[in-house]
């Protein structure tokens, strides 16, 4: 028999815990499916096996992947300091609008600069979107949730009336920015499917946050400001630069996720260009761990889980929004069952 007593658990149970929690999901979420008249085993076969056996669908897992990974490791650059950045969705979209001002007059520039400069101004977007709730946090301690989440749906109306005023095609009358120049469109990576080249970005902010968080001082700092921040102060930590920067820098990879949407799926700015990436971004880092290599297994995952829900949905004629219901469910279950990183099994006697 075992028991739990509180103290630092062992690597495997870590290891254990975010397995328990698809578990549990899954068991949850086959209440839902046998609502809607379906075998489970049916579902979660066309869901997550089957989109693994087509070469088409394993490579649009990549294309799904990409947003989610950067607004992953996003949220966990925020989340790791302590701060606690609901805004990423918001940060997308404005890295997607600073691609779509600049995309269309650079037809001019070779593609190598096109693209730098693509990038420079969607990370650029994203950390503007991000400083005023940032500021508002280190100086007056205003709660950042409330403040980036309500930032969110500002950015999201404001691209809006653009796409439904100036930006509306005078032709057709779609509600759409003008297309970007084609040397600013981002080159794909693996020949005969949409894989971009903002997948390979989304791999580098993987291994850089993996580097900065184990191998730099700044890192140390970052987890030292989120585990506690009066004690961080104490051991000298200057935890209000540390925030903004962990701010600024988690809002400019957001901004990335929505340029590389731009330059590397659409070439050009649409109404809902993001289906929810920014808040599928916490569910990201909170499965991850706020660790790169769980972020990255996370990200891939519900790639795989959204792309096996449309799938099942056309074979099994289930509703499409299961691959939703999943996602929220498993963010449930993951903060509960992430309480019992608190505690470590112990054998009774």
């Amino acid at each position: 028999m075992f028991r739990l007593e509180r103290g630092s658990p062992p690597v495997w149970w870590r290891a254990l815990l975010p397995v328990l929690a698809v578990l549990i999901t899954f068991l949850l979420v086959s209440l839902a499916i046998w609502a809607a008249g379906a075998n489970p085993l049916d579902v979660f076969y066309e869901m997550l096996i089957k989109p693994l056996t087509k070469r088409t669908a394993r490579f649009e897992i990549l294309v799904q992947a990409t947003p989610l990974l950067l607004t992953g490791i996003a949220v966990t650059y925020a989340f790791a300091a302590g701060y606690y950045n609901i805004g990423a969705e918001g940060q997308l979209y404005a890295g997607a609008l600073m691609g779509a001002l600049l995309g269309p007059k650079l037809g001019g520039l070779p593609p190598f600069f096109a693209i730098t400069v693509m990038l420079l101004a969607g990370f650029l977007g994203g950390v503007l979107w991000a400083l005023v709730p940032a500021l508002l946090k280190v100086r007056l301690n205003v709660d950042e949730v409330v403040t980036t989440l309500l930032l969110n749906s500002v950015i999201i109306f404001f691209i809006s009336a653009l796409l439904n005023g100036v930006w509306r095609d005078p032709i057709s009358g779609w509600p759409r920015s003008p297309s970007i120049a084609e040397s600013a469109q981002f080159p794909g990576i693996i020949p005969r499917s949409r894989v971009h080249l903002g997948f390979l970005l989304a791999i580098l902010a993987v291994i850089s946050l993996w580097w900065i968080l184990k191998k730099t001082r700044f890192g140390l700092e970052l987890r030292a400001a989120g585990l506690g921040k009066e004690a961080a102060r104490f051991m000298g930590v200057p935890v209000a630069k540390t925030m903004l920067t962990a701010a600024l820098i988690s809002g400019g990879i957001a901004g990335l996720a929505g340029v590389s949407e731009v330059a590397g799926v659409h070439y050009y700015l649409i109404d809902g260009i993001s289906p929810g990436y920014g808040y599928t971004g916490i569910i990201v880092a909170t499965f991850g761990g706020l660790q790169a290599l769980g972020v990255t297994i996370a990200g891939l995952f519900l790639a795989l889980v959204d792309t096996g829900a449309l799938s099942a949905s056309r074979s099994l004629g289930i509703p499409v929004y299961l691959g939703d219901i999943i996602q929220a469910t498993l963010l449930i279950v993951t903060l509960a069952v992430l309480l019992l990183n608190r505690y470590r099994p112990v054998r009774s006697r």
